[in-house]
């Protein structure tokens, strides 16, 4: 016997975007419900946590659920560098509390959380438009129906998969790491390893969690390398590579492995009472295949453009069609730039990435932070250009300043 239950909005995934959409989509009054796969909210850690302080403040995420970040180590085969600031404005965020934190906030405004749900198909009406979701709950299989649906099931796109209006991301990042008991911990400071010592495609990181705890990983990018991250993330802890030397004794804590696409902004976002947010759609950075920051903030949109929609009486790919117009604006011209210099990265030889971190090493903190953020606003933009020609943000600054003069030339 299928349980059936009816909602004004059904969100499939309870990480940062889903966990967003549905506290906001609460908190404007709509009756909600969050569904995620597994037992508990992140049960399983799939992201290393970086992000920004900036949008810490902006989402009001506790002190507690990160550790600051105020200096940022590069080192490749045979160069180092390292930007100091007085301020910490990155972040290593404890992954687990933080989306836990989320979940609580849509649960307080009203949200009904199903854990242990596992969505495998949809509902649609007689014009073919998604009505709802199916699936096996805790007590067998179960329906929910819905005006509309948000898909917040990260890489699997799972409801628009089953809807047909997406297939499998061919260009991707995987990453796997190990949260480790270190003895030595820089608290403060974050570790970037590039070249093919480290990666043969991507890069290698330590990102600090607490005091002795820290966050060693490996990303690698699909199609570009068919090698497997674990075995390479392995082989760099027992080599003890480059600064995880300085770790000192190392005690495994539990291990992390995800995917993050990396096609770009390719995917339509909305359709007839359907959204898709966070990785389903695509939002995320190139440069160091970070996302969390836009699945929270267009997650927040998504939620906020769908409680008007169905107020308003309308579900319609155009009523909803604002949410892509407002995530599209503040980010796709960014997104391209940096997919541009993560295109001209992941072809540098290890003696080019040696000069490379010469040229960075030029940068000032807040310089550094815009351009790895893929922060490409015209005015930093021009003020990089003009006092570091020989970053790759001149040639950045060129292409920005194209798409600015054709989107003029079509309007």
């Amino acid at each position: 016997m299928t349980i059936e239950y009816y909602y004004d909005v059904v969100v499939v995934g309870g990480g940062p975007a889903g966990s967003s959409a549905a506290w906001e989509a609460s908190k404007n009054g709509i009756k909600v419900a969050l569904i995620e796969k597994e037992e508990t909210i992140a049960q399983t850690v799939r992201t290393s946590g970086v992000t920004w302080i900036q949008n810490i403040k902006e989402f009001e995420i506790p002190d507690d659920c990160y550790n600051p970040i105020r200096n940022y180590s590069f080192c490749s085969q045979n160069n180092e560098v390292t930007i100091k600031d007085k301020v910490p404005h990155a972040a290593v965020l404890d992954v687990r509390k933080t989306y836990r934190w989320l979940a609580d906030q849509a649960k307080q405004e009203g949200t009904d959380i199903f854990l242990k749900t596992n969505i495998t198909n949809v509902v649609k009406n007689n014009e073919g438009d998604i009505v709802g979701v199916s699936g096996t709950g805790k007590n067998g299989e179960i329906t929910f129906h819905a005006k509309i649906i948000i898909d917040a099931s990260g890489f699997s796109s799972t409801v628009s998969k089953s809807m047909g209006f997406v297939t499998q991301w061919e260009r991707f990042g995987v990453g796997a790491e190990f949260e480790v008991n270190a003895e030595n911990v820089d608290q403060d400071t974050w570790w970037l390893m590039v070249g093919q010592k480290y990666s043969p495609a991507g890069y290698a990181w330590i990102f600090p969690v607490a005091k002795n705890i820290v966050r060693i990983g490996v990303g690698i990018g699909k199609p570009e390398s068919k090698e497997d991250p674990t075995e390479r993330l392995k082989k760099l802890i027992d080599s003890k590579a480059g600064p995880i030397s300085k770790l000192g004794k190392i005690t495994p804590i539990e291990f992390h492995y995800g995917l993050i696409p990396n096609d770009g902004l390719s995917r339509k976002t909305v359709y007839n009472n359907l959204i898709l947010v966070g990785d389903s759609a695509g939002q995320a950075n190139p440069l160091v295949l970070e996302g969390i920051r836009y699945a929270i903030k267009f997650g927040k949109v998504a939620g906020k453009i769908a409680s008007h929609a169905i107020k308003s009486g309308s579900t319609d790919e155009s009523s909803l069609y604002p949410y892509e117009k407002i995530w599209k604006e503040e980010i796709q011209d960014k997104i391209k730039a940096a997919g541009k210099v993560q295109n001209r990265w992941l072809k540098l030889s290890d003696e080019e990435w040696d000069k490379e971190l010469d040229i960075i090493k030029e940068l000032s903190s807040d310089e550094f932070l815009d351009f790895i953020k893929a922060d490409f606003g015209l005015a930093n933009m021009v003020k990089l250009a003009t006092q570091h020609p020989k970053l790759a943000v001149r040639q950045l600054f060129n292409m920005v300043s194209a798409w600015k003069k054709q989107k003029t030339i079509f309007k």
